[in-house]
């Protein structure tokens, strides 16, 4: 339970208290004397009043409390005390703790569990340790990684949803809140190193730039080192990459062996590496996140080809094939009944979470299915591959035996791939619908740096078996329910066993705490600490026998809602981003999860007064925990909700060159609205390269010489043709070069359509149609660039490399008011004239 209302979100600047701060010399003599100088000791100067303790009000509790020494006025005859100088060392023994946390991935895909998809390395720990088949998360990357954080329910800690998602509500702030103190805080406070590599989705969306905040950051957040990217997603072979507190380019290229994975198990083994070679009897803490298996499912093709017609059976198939596997192996019991591809009734359910059965697709779509499914499995053993190579380095440095692993992924399997598959995910956050004979033109590409592909529904129904649904639905397993398998010979007697105790992502925090031997503190930092909501799940370890200590979990997520409690489960019939409301409406379903682990049987009429028993017990969770209110709506319309930002509001937003990428959560916003943008430019003979660029070959848009040409080129969610409005490049001199686009109206999924006008300085040179996204470009990715563009260019057109040269980029400016281009072109004139 949390604490009452008037201790709910103080500020986090509460931790204010600096007793050193302000105080006079005077003071700070008086202070010594009361750390040690007796009544005979001299002055330290000349002339100054010496008082044995004086000093202001809790001032004996500064740097001089505890000290033991003698201080006197020549260092020869003073006595030096460094107990309370020192910095905390772990307990004794203390093992180190690596955290190896993947992302969108069912129970049913991976090996250990039965699965099709190889993960020696993985099979390896749990034959040597314990795999769960109980163990839960959020449903949702944000909001379960949050609470791998703190060991604090995700709206506790204000992540109700991702931190794209944010509402401005207690429970979905997307700050971690000053009573939620990180377990890397706890650790590093005691005696731990701590790193983090790859993924972190829980910075706010306007501090992700080179000018804002830090407060989020892993390096803030307990963290002494962080190498990764910021965000959901990145693309896996051109990656956005921030080390430590800073944005970088990447190391090497696709063409040259870069692949993310890779990149993040050399990064992790190097920090090992350090950290054995100064310290080598101080504990560390490992976060290990790759990009994996969230989309894009990039892979290196020899992976993906090493499952070449695995997949070629069906995802109905799959799911009867799996389920076999898994009940044989002890992961479900005797009995489990498999659920419906398409569960939900008529009136809940989403077409875009539909799965079109396999026996109703047409040969070239079983092709691309299946080649789709291959590229993830490919994706998924590849990065265990390089999770093994860290496993190698502990056991080669002897670290191995004394490390707790904890190998699982933060949510189901993914259903954004639509019902036919992607080649673009972003076409999901943007509302637009794939199209099949485009998608098949990239059947030989996928998992290519060609494509940002996903699977289609049906393998995340699959990949989720036996359950109902999958990712994003908190009220069945299908979206909670995911591997989990810890290993740790010196502590955990059992090998090679199966656990079936319920257990939650809050219960990581508690468990590594407890088998580490440090408490999370009543307070921190001067601020009163929130309970965790978790359990530690120690008692688990060499007892297969043992009750589950958790009583109660309840769920929300994007509008679905429910609740275990006790070995029952009650789940509200509510499909998430449907924008359909009318929660009070919503229907309720009961599974008895000890008899039924599928929840494919509704009891609810038999045992009604059970049911509503749970439904109180959610709102009362819901009470405790910052629940409500409860949010439906769309992808698109949560993404692009006006949020606070550090920057006044302004309908101008000027960019200059030799600067980082401009993140495009707080650059200009464009969606669904006309803008402008013109380049202030001093051209040279020959002059080419990109004048302005934001996004990727997967959408975006840039303003770039080439050729002899002027181009302005929009790129549509990856689809071909790209927009593309040309004209000859002007001559030498001065010049304001640049694009107005009038939105006309909407299309029928939100885009935008309107006219674009390419001008140099006031003269119109190519007008005509275009078609704008709704959404946004990415959800991290490439950002807006002046002068040049990131590794992944909008289109082919752009120079290769792709630096302006001939001339120089003065200053880029984006105007989204009603002004007209050219008035904006008589001020950038102006400009030109004074420079």
């Amino acid at each position: 339970m949390t604490p009452s209302d008037d201790e709910q979100h103080p500020s986090q600047e509460s931790d204010s208290r600096h007793p050193r701060r302000g105080l006079s010399r005077r003071s700070m003599l008086g202070g010594l004397a009361a750390a040690g100088v007796g009544a005979a000791a001299v002055p330290l100067v000349a002339g100054c009043d010496h008082h044995a303790a004086d000093g202001p009000p809790g001032y004996g509790t500064g740097i001089a409390d505890g000290f033991d020494g003698k201080i006197a006025l020549d260092v020869r005859d003073s006595t030096p005390d460094w107990k309370p100088f020192e910095t905390k060392k772990a307990p004794e023994g203390a093992p180190n703790v690596l955290v190896v946390l993947y992302d969108d991935t069912g129970m049913a895909a991976w090996s250990p569990y039965g699965g099709r998809i190889e993960m020696p390395v993985m099979q390896r720990l749990a034959d040597n340790g314990l795999t769960y088949t109980q163990w839960h998360t959020t449903a949702l990357c944000s909001p379960t990684r949050s609470c791998f954080l703190t060991g604090r329910n995700h709206h506790v800690n204000r992540f109700a949803s991702i931190a794209e998602g944010t509402t401005g509500f207690p429970g979905s702030a997307g700050r971690l809140p000053a009573q939620c103190a990180t377990v890397g805080q706890v650790l590093q406070d005691n005696g731990y190193s701590t790193f983090w590599l790859g993924k972190d989705h829980n910075v706010p969306l306007e501090d992700v730039s080179g000018g804002g905040s830090r407060a989020e950051w892993p390096l803030q957040k307990g963290f002494d080192r962080f190498y990764g990217f910021l965000g959901g997603e990145t693309n896996q072979w051109y990656p956005a990459l921030v080390e430590d507190n800073n944005f970088i380019e990447q190391p090497a290229t696709p063409e040259q062996g870069y692949h993310l994975s890779k990149d993040l198990a050399d990064k992790a083994i190097r920090m090992l590496r350090d950290q054995r070679s100064s310290n080598p009897s101080k504990p560390w803490f490992l976060w290990f996140c790759p990009g994996a298996n969230h989309a894009p499912h990039h892979t290196p093709t020899d992976y993906a080809d090493k499952y070449k017609g695995k997949f070629d059976d069906g995802y109905e198939a799959y799911r009867d094939w799996v389920l076999a596997r898994m009940i044989g192996k002890g992961i479900m019991p005797q009995g489990t009944a498999l659920t419906p591809i398409n569960p939900l009734p008529q009136d809940v359910a989403l077409a875009a979470d539909a799965v079109r059965p396999w026996n109703t697709l047409n040969a070239d779509e079983k092709k691309l299915f299946a080649r789709m499914a291959e590229v993830y499995a490919g994706f998924s053993e590849f990065t265990d591959a390089q999770v093994g190579r860290i496993i190698e380095f502990l056991e080669h440095s002897g670290q191995l035996d004394n490390t707790i692993v904890f190998y699982c992924a933060d949510n189901g399997a993914s259903g954004e791939g639509s019902p036919n598959g992607s080649v673009n995910e972003n076409k999901f956050f943007n509302g637009y619908p794939d199209d099949l004979a485009e998608n098949m033109k990239y059947l030989n590409k996928l998992g290519t740096p060609d494509t940002y592909n996903h699977y289609p529904t049906g393998w995340a129904t699959a990949f989720s078996t036996p359950f109902q649904m999958f990712k994003r639905y908190s009220q069945f397993s299908g979206g909670t329910c995911d591997p989990m398998v810890v290993h740790w010979p010196k502590g955990i007697k059992a090998k090679g066993q199966i656990r079936h105790q319920y257990h939650h992502a809050v219960d990581v925090v508690p468990t590594i705490l407890d088998v580490v031997g440090i408490p999370m503190p009543k307070e921190y930092r001067g601020v009163k600490q929130y309970p965790l909501n978790g359990v530690s799940m120690r008692y688990s370890f060499d007892d297969a026998q043992a009750a589950t200590t958790r009583k109660r979990q309840y769920y929300a997520m994007l509008g679905t809602r429910g609740i275990w409690a006790d070995g029952w489960k009650a789940s509200a019939l509510h499909a998430p981003i449907s924008g359909r409301g009318h929660f009070d409406q919503d229907r309720w379903e009961l599974f008895h999860v000890d008899a039924d682990r599928s929840e494919s049987a509704n009891v609810a009429d038999k045992y009604p007064d059970k049911l509503k028993e749970l439904i109180a017990a959610w709102d009362e969770e819901a009470r405790d925990n910052f629940v409500l209110p409860l949010d439906d709506r769309t992808a698109v319309e949560i993404l692009v909700v006006e949020r606070p930002q550090t920057e006044p509001p302004r309908t101008r937003y000027l960019y200059y060159p030799d600067a980082a990428p401009v993140p495009e959560g707080v650059s200009a916003n464009i969606r669904a609205r006309s803008y402008k943008i013109i380049g202030n430019v001093e051209l040279q003979s020959g002059a080419q390269g990109v004048i302005f660029s934001q996004g990727s070959r997967f959408g975006g848009h840039a303003l770039f010489l080439a050729g002899g040409a002027l181009h302005y080129v929009y790129n549509f969610l990856g689809i071909a043709p790209i927009q593309d409005f040309v004209a000859p490049a002007p001559a030498s001199g001065k010049h304001s070069l640049g694009m107005e686009f009038v939105r006309e109206k909407a299309g029928p999924y939100g885009e935008s359509l309107g006219t674009t006008t390419l001008y140099i300085d006031d003269h119109p040179v190519a007008t005509g149609p275009m078609r704008a996204q709704s959404g946004t470009f990415g959800l991290s990715g490439e950002g807006l660039c002046v002068g040049y563009a990131t590794g992944d260019p909008v289109s082919p057109q752009v120079p290769n490399p792709s630096a302006f040269t001939g001339g120089t980029v003065q200053v880029v400016i984006i105007d989204v008011s009603p002004e007209s281009f050219l008035d904006l072109q008589r001020e950038a004139a102006v400009a030109l004239a004074k420079d």
